[in-house]
Protein backbone atom coordinates (compact mmCIF):
# COMPACT_ATOMS: atom_id res chain seq x y z
CA UNK A 1 0.00 0.00 0.00
CA UNK A 2 1.50 3.27 -0.61
CA UNK A 3 1.42 6.62 0.99
CA UNK A 4 -1.08 8.16 -1.34
CA UNK A 5 -3.27 5.00 -1.11
CA UNK A 6 -3.53 5.68 2.66
CA UNK A 7 -4.05 9.55 2.58
CA UNK A 8 -7.10 9.02 0.49
CA UNK A 9 -8.36 6.25 2.77
CA UNK A 10 -8.21 8.47 5.59
CA UNK A 11 -10.14 11.64 3.71
CA UNK A 12 -12.54 8.96 2.96
CA UNK A 13 -13.13 7.87 6.71
CA UNK A 14 -13.03 11.70 7.82
CA UNK A 15 -15.90 12.63 4.81
CA UNK A 16 -17.91 9.64 6.05
CA UNK A 17 -17.56 10.24 9.50
CA UNK A 18 -18.87 14.17 9.01
CA UNK A 19 -21.51 12.63 6.71
CA UNK A 20 -22.55 10.44 9.66
CA UNK A 21 -22.55 13.38 11.68
CA UNK A 22 -24.76 15.14 9.38
CA UNK A 23 -26.97 12.32 9.66
CA UNK A 24 -27.00 12.00 13.02
CA UNK A 25 -27.70 16.00 13.22
CA UNK A 26 -30.93 15.49 11.05
CA UNK A 27 -32.36 12.87 13.08
CA UNK A 28 -32.05 14.70 16.17
CA UNK A 29 -33.96 17.82 14.41
CA UNK A 30 -36.41 14.97 13.16
CA UNK A 31 -36.63 14.01 16.55
CA UNK A 32 -37.12 17.11 18.24
CA UNK A 33 -39.81 18.46 15.39
CA UNK A 34 -41.94 15.36 16.25
CA UNK A 35 -43.18 16.26 19.47
CA UNK A 36 -46.86 17.36 19.65
CA UNK A 37 -48.80 20.07 21.34
CA UNK A 38 -51.93 18.83 23.15
CA UNK A 39 -54.62 21.33 24.50
CA UNK A 40 -55.15 21.67 28.39
CA UNK A 41 -59.30 21.16 29.01
CA UNK A 42 -60.76 24.65 28.37
CA UNK A 43 -60.94 26.72 31.29
CA UNK A 44 -58.66 25.00 33.26
CA UNK A 45 -55.44 26.29 35.35
CA UNK A 46 -53.55 23.58 35.56
CA UNK A 47 -51.11 22.40 38.14
CA UNK A 48 -47.29 21.66 36.98
CA UNK A 49 -46.22 19.51 39.55
CA UNK A 50 -42.34 17.86 40.11
CA UNK A 51 -43.44 14.42 39.64
CA UNK A 52 -46.08 11.95 38.53
CA UNK A 53 -48.57 12.52 41.40
CA UNK A 54 -50.73 14.71 43.27
CA UNK A 55 -47.75 14.33 46.07
CA UNK A 56 -45.14 16.05 44.08
CA UNK A 57 -45.15 20.03 44.77
CA UNK A 58 -47.05 22.13 42.42
CA UNK A 59 -43.94 24.15 40.18
CA UNK A 60 -46.21 26.46 38.21
CA UNK A 61 -49.92 26.45 37.25
CA UNK A 62 -50.60 26.55 33.27
CA UNK A 63 -53.48 29.29 32.22
CA UNK A 64 -56.53 29.06 30.66
CA UNK A 65 -55.92 28.00 27.10
CA UNK A 66 -52.33 25.96 27.57
CA UNK A 67 -50.93 24.35 24.85
CA UNK A 68 -48.04 20.99 25.96
CA UNK A 69 -45.61 19.09 24.70
CA UNK A 70 -45.45 15.73 25.89
CA UNK A 71 -42.01 14.19 25.72
CA UNK A 72 -42.85 11.03 27.57
CA UNK A 73 -45.48 9.52 30.00
CA UNK A 74 -45.59 7.80 33.30
CA UNK A 75 -48.08 6.32 35.13
CA UNK A 76 -48.39 8.07 38.56
CA UNK A 77 -51.50 8.85 41.15
CA UNK A 78 -55.17 8.32 39.49
CA UNK A 79 -56.72 11.82 38.99
CA UNK A 80 -60.26 12.39 37.50
CA UNK A 81 -60.30 15.26 34.95
CA UNK A 82 -62.45 16.54 31.81
CA UNK A 83 -60.87 13.48 29.84
CA UNK A 84 -62.04 10.61 32.34
CA UNK A 85 -60.17 8.99 34.84
CA UNK A 86 -56.42 8.40 33.98
CA UNK A 87 -53.12 7.02 35.64
CA UNK A 88 -50.77 8.51 32.77
CA UNK A 89 -48.73 11.41 33.61
CA UNK A 90 -47.52 13.70 30.71
CA UNK A 91 -43.60 14.74 31.41
CA UNK A 92 -43.87 18.29 29.37
CA UNK A 93 -40.96 19.82 30.75
CA UNK A 94 -37.61 18.76 32.57
CA UNK A 95 -39.13 17.57 35.85
CA UNK A 96 -42.56 19.07 35.25
CA UNK A 97 -45.59 16.78 35.06
CA UNK A 98 -49.48 17.02 34.29
CA UNK A 99 -51.74 15.11 34.08
CA UNK A 100 -53.26 13.49 31.49
CA UNK A 101 -56.61 13.14 32.81
CA UNK A 102 -56.86 17.13 31.63
CA UNK A 103 -55.04 17.24 28.64
CA UNK A 104 -57.29 16.33 25.25
CA UNK A 105 -54.77 13.17 23.52
CA UNK A 106 -57.75 11.84 21.89
CA UNK A 107 -57.07 9.01 23.64
CA UNK A 108 -57.32 6.89 26.54
CA UNK A 109 -53.36 5.31 26.31
CA UNK A 110 -50.32 6.47 26.11
CA UNK A 111 -49.30 8.55 23.23
CA UNK A 112 -45.89 9.13 23.72
CA UNK A 113 -42.98 7.05 24.97
CA UNK A 114 -42.56 5.76 28.52
CA UNK A 115 -40.43 7.83 30.83
CA UNK A 116 -36.98 6.27 31.67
Amino acid sequence: MSVDRVEATVEGVIEGAAEGAEAVGAAKSVTTAAVRYYPVAPGVRLNVRSGPGTGYAVVRVLPEGAKVPIYCQTPGTTVTGPYGTSRIWDNIDSGEYVSDAYVKTGSDGYVAPRCS
